[in-house]
């Protein structure tokens, strides 16, 4: 994918699963942002720092780790480091979304969310990412790339972050199913 071509979205991903408990509960557990790190890959946790806790504009600050040999050949953050996300939808048993924000903070086309649908004996959980324009991020770290180092670039960050989202749904399937 091209990030000059932002008709069409430099990710655009989603992973799904069943999860045996309502969707008000489910709803409960994925909008609770500071409990990240009970199923992500690289958030650690964090803290709301505006607005009430997962409302719609609210401020979540997220601390995280990433490992060394992630995309080891690119210049993408290792170690800790700190996001902003602003909340833009939070409907209780149906979709929680937030855009990550730039470090003016200002809310990116970088969105994450959870959606929820009622399904026999429990919740259908979809957990998707959808990133339109490159964020400031990712231009920071494609910046000196030539086109096939993008074309790479974006073809591996895109499977590294399929495989997260897969583990983090696996892993918030068993959280809340053991709740």
């Amino acid at each position: 994918m091209s990030p000059e071509n932002t008709s069409v979205p430099l990710f655009e991903i989603c992973v799904e699963s069943h999860i045996a408990r309502a969707p008000e509960f489910v709803y409960s557990v994925v909008s609770d942002l500071p409990r990240c790190h009970q199923w992500s890959e690289e958030c650690t946790g964090g803290e709301w720092t505006h607005g009430a806790p997962g409302a719609v504009g609210s401020v979540f600050r997220g601390h995280n780790f990433r490992r060394a040999d992630v995309v080891a050949w690119a210049p993408v953050v290792r170690g800790d480091w700190t996001t902003s996300a602003e909340v833009v939808a939070a409907e209780p048993g149906h979709r929680f979304s937030w855009a990550m924000r730039t470090d003016a903070g200002r809310a990116q086309d970088s969105v994450w969310s959870f959606t929820l649908r009622p399904a026999e004996d429990g919740t259908a959980l979809t957990h998707n990412f959808r990133m339109g324009a490159p964020t400031e991020g990712i231009q920071a770290i494609t910046a000196g790339m030539s086109d096939d180092e993008k074309t790479k670039f974006f073809k591996e960050w895109g499977a590294k972050v399929k495989t997260d989202m897969a583990a983090t749904v696996g892993r918030l399937k068993k959280v809340i199913e053991a709740a």
